[in-house]
């Protein structure tokens, strides 16, 4: 898939303009300069001025052709069925994880990816079991990041 640059920049301006919209309602701190909305302002306000240069690029070298070329992966529909996968998966994940858990969401999600890349079975599960524990235990343990465990017992 071939988008022109000035697409792409259409797309992160209005990103940045979105971000800058929203932290307006940040709060002030008082007898501070400097509040939560500074970061988020100092990168949208460098992701505008990009964009627009990547607006300006992909405009001056526009020659005619289309904005959107699909890539020859379109056409596969082996290659499209990985890609909806892979969408759905993350869906599951937002809208399943908090009831089901990390460990399981993440196993389901690992095991369906894998069986759609013609990994076979059991070496699917193996691999999706043990790449879930080990993200698992790197962000709860390492990291310090609890994910959710739904309705999973606490192991440690």
């Amino acid at each position: 898939m071939k988008l022109n640059d000035a697409v792409f920049g259409a797309v992160f301006l209005a990103l940045s303009l979105l971000v800058l919209w929203s932290i307006q309602s940040y709060p002030r701190i008082p007898g501070q300069n400097i509040g939560p909305a500074a970061f988020p302002g100092v990168v949208a306000a460098i992701l505008a001025v990009c964009s627009v240069l990547l607006i300006a690029q992909g405009v001056r070298k526009h020659d005619g052709a289309a904005w959107f070329e699909r890539g020859a992966w379109t056409r596969e529909s082996r290659q499209l069925i990985g890609f909806a996968i892979t969408i759905a998966g993350l869906l599951f994940y937002v809208l399943a994880s908090e009831k089901l858990g990390f460990l399981i969401t993440g196993i389901v999600m690992l095991v369906s990816l894998m069986l759609a890349l013609r990994v076979k079975p059991g070496m699917a599960l193996l691999v999706s079991v043990v790449s879930t524990l080990v993200i698992h235990i790197a962000f709860y343990k390492g990291l310090r990041v609890p994910l959710p465990w739904g309705f999973v017992p606490v192991l440690y």
